[in-house]
């Protein structure tokens, strides 16, 4: 079920998307992930969809950033827990790859890229706040590969002493706590700004009802069929309502009650 605007928070992926357009929020975010001192960063586009073919699979990228130093940062939030996330990781490096070479260029020319997912959960179950992976060789961990590719998955409830204390104030207001900083103090304020803007809430919820439109169109082509096979099952058992079978397949009541016509028309 969608959220609504006003309840929208920073892990929510539209209200972190505006809010780290904002150099002044996305700069600083970066630095307590990364430990570093970023000098400025750039915006070739945000929420920047890649789409190498008509037949690839298209990227959308919540924040995608560079800094002076040829590096890109792509940081996307993540509050549904799902097991494909590491392959996810692999799939967005490998997009971005692509996106970075026009045909003909070479790869020494790729930049130096970090794909960091921000989750409301622990993917990997050791309680830590962050984890981090680069491309090492199995007989020798010491010994890099060497290919600047850094993949980041952070924790909001992890447990362990791992993080510095600015990034874990960063992680428990994500997570929903009080703000206990200047900055995640500033972000509060960033958030309740949106609230209250009319133009956010416009374009938020023309954003829901094109989610809307291609989930129903989806459905349309694709489970539709699907859905009315368990449908007819569920009517020949005769154990459930029609309102019980609307809920459970997602049909609309109507075709529902239309199949139940047509199947004691063939009885």
């Amino acid at each position: 079920m969608e959220k609504a605007f006003e309840e929208l928070q920073i892990k929510d992926d539209f209200m972190f998307s505006v809010i780290m357009r904002n150099p002044k929020f996305c700069k600083p975010f970066l630095e307590r992930i990364l430990g570093i001192k970023i000098s400025r960063i750039e915006y070739p586009k945000s929420q920047e969809t890649i789409d190498i073919s008509a037949d690839a699979k298209s990227v959308r990228l919540d924040i995608y950033v560079e800094d002076g130093k040829e590096t890109i940062y792509n940081i996307e939030m993540q509050t549904t827990e799902n097991r494909n996330l590491p392959k996810r990781t692999r799939y967005y490096q490998g997009m971005i790859d692509l996106n970075l070479l026009e045909k003909g260029d070479n790869y020494k020319d790729l930049k130096r890229s970090f794909v960091i997912f921000v989750c409301t959960f622990d993917l990997f179950g050791q309680n830590r706040h962050i984890y981090t992976f680069e491309n090492r060789c199995v007989q020798n961990t010491k010994l890099g590969l060497g290919d600047d590719t850094t993949k980041i998955i952070l924790n909001t409830k992890g447990t362990l002493d791992d993080i510095s204390p600015e990034l874990k104030r960063l992680l428990d207001f994500i997570d929903g706590k009080e703000p206990e900083d200047d900055y995640t103090r500033e972000l509060d304020k960033a958030v309740q700004s949106v609230r209250n803007n009319e133009k956010w809430r416009l374009d938020y919820m023309t954003l829901q009802m094109q989610y809307q439109e291609k989930y129903e169109q989806g459905f349309n082509e694709g489970d539709r069929k699907r859905a009315i096979s368990v449908a007819i099952k569920m009517i020949e058992a005769n154990k459930l309502t029609s309102e019980e079978i609307a809920m459970y397949t997602g049909l609309a009541l109507e075709q529902v009650l239309e199949l139940e016509n047509e199947l004691q028309t063939v009885w």
